[in-house]
């Protein structure tokens, strides 16, 4: 708990024991691997931001034995491609109801809430939240999903959230933290 705490900020020891028990990672995407903003071209392209540490942390969980998840309420081949890249398996995109798929997972992998964390910035996450055994809002969430948050990280959506979610869960499974690896 203590390097953690001395990386990014005290965490209680309530949610330090419920990140020990997580074995799905499951991330929304608008908001949480960015920064929420969407970039429209002029000929209909979408383009987002995403941030290379967070890819890191995702390939090093997935390395760890996490299994790590998106589901998310639109549609992208963006997304496709960079969680593809990442090694991520399980890739849920354009569900209005955040909770079917949620129950997807947990039947497919086999696991209880407890088993399972979810990291998310605002209303259409919610439901899934007051699932989940260990529910993480970004930074800059609507304080609505801060509130029923077991953790709040220090970094905003699309700038390290992820990665200090990846690191809290490594740490907190004794699984040492790397700052070197395949590129993300």
């Amino acid at each position: 708990m203590m390097q953690f705490s001395d990386l990014y900020q005290d965490i209680s020891t309530d949610a330090w024991q419920k990140a020990t028990q997580i074995k799905l990672l499951i991330c929304d995407i608008d908001g949480v691997f960015s920064d929420g903003r969407i970039y429209l071209g002029n000929n209909c392209e979408e383009l987002k931001a995403f941030n290379t540490k967070d890819g890191f942390g995702i390939k090093a969980l997935v390395n760890c034995g996490i299994e790590v998840a998106v589901i998310t309420g639109r549609h992208s081949q963006i997304v496709q491609q960079r969680m593809t890249s990442l090694n991520v398996t399980h890739i849920y995109q354009g569900q209005e109801n955040k909770l079917v798929a949620y129950e997807a997972l947990k039947t497919q992998l086999n696991l209880k809430d407890a088993d399972i964390a979810y990291i998310g910035d605002d209303g259409p996450d919610l439901p899934v939240m007051e699932q989940v055994g260990f529910a993480v809002a970004v930074n800059d969430a609507h304080p609505l999903i801060k509130r029923i948050a077991h953790y709040t990280t220090l970094m905003p959506g699309g700038f390290g959230a992820v990665r200090e979610l990846t690191d809290l869960l490594m740490l907190s499974q004794n699984h040492p933290l790397t700052t070197t690896g395949s590129s993300t």
